[in-house]
Formats: structure tokens, sequence, C-alpha cells
């Protein structure tokens, strides 16, 4: 293969992934088409002059862009980031709930709808009746806390 056709073919493989950065969002293959450009002008200068070389740079060059530019490029860009509770516990507190067994008295457990399913429930130590309405405090163990609506 000729000289110019290697020029050529890196060129036009940099150019193609650098276009496919718009497809392929992430920051990275911007870097390997931008090193691809760089064997390309490198070989056009005739610095090296063979695929071996041409490899070898290629590789070193992509891995030198990824690890100095990639961090600093998502901080210009940026992106969607939200922080979101991770403790699922905390949406849980307030929720009204029916109750499916008679929970109490003293600590007697009984059971609660909640989420589709069926969950023990502890009580206050009154006695909360099937089909009555309540709100759920806490959690202990594997068992919800609830009280009686006022």
């Amino acid at each position: 293969m000729e000289m110019s056709n290697d020029v050529l073919a890196w060129g036009s493989v940099g150019i193609f992934l650098m276009l496919a950065e718009l497809i392929l969002p992430g920051g990275i293959v911007v870097f390997l088409g931008t090193s691809a450009l760089v064997v390309a002008i490198t070989l056009q200068l005739e610095i090296i002059d063979n695929w071996i070389h041409a490899f070898t740079l290629w590789f070193i060059v992509s891995i030198s862009l990824l690890l100095l530019f990639r961090n600093v490029s998502q901080k210009l860009v940026g992106g969607d980031s939200t922080i979101e509770n991770t403790d699922e516990n905390l949406d849980v507190f307030g929720e009204e709930v029916d109750v499916l067994e008679t929970i109490g008295p003293g600590n007697k457990k009984g059971r609660i709808q909640f989420q589709g399913s069926s969950w023990s429930a502890l009580g206050d130590g009154t006695e909360i009746v099937t089909g009555e309405k309540v709100k759920i405090v806490c959690r202990e163990n594997i068992s919800y806390v609830v009280e009686k609506l006022s």
C-alpha cells in the first residue's frame, strides 16, 4: 500500500470516528478519531513509515488523550445528573395503608397492604382492626410500625 493511501485511510477513519461521536456520545470515540488524524498527519509528514508504527502511535495517542482530556471534556460539556434519595425507607414514612390482619393489642403483629404486597406490621400497643387506614411511622427489621390516622 502506498503512503498516500495510508494517509487517506487513517484520515477517513479519523473523520468517521469523530462524526460517530454524534451518534455514540460519551467522549471516547472523538479521541480515537483525533488519534487517527494524528497518525494520518505523521504519515503525511513521513515521521513514521509503516503500519506497525502507525498502530503503535494510534494506541499511544488514544490512551494519552483518554487519560488526559476525558475528565476535562466531561466537565466542560456536562450532562444530566441528578442525586436522588438512596434510602428507600425515607419514601415510605407517612404513607397511608390498609390493615389486612388485626394489629395488636400489645406487640402482636398484624399485616398491612403496601405497594401491592402484604407486610407484617406492629402497632403502638392498641388494637388496630382489619380494614382501618393507618400511617407508616418507621420500619423495624422486616416489619413496619404503624399508627392510626388522627
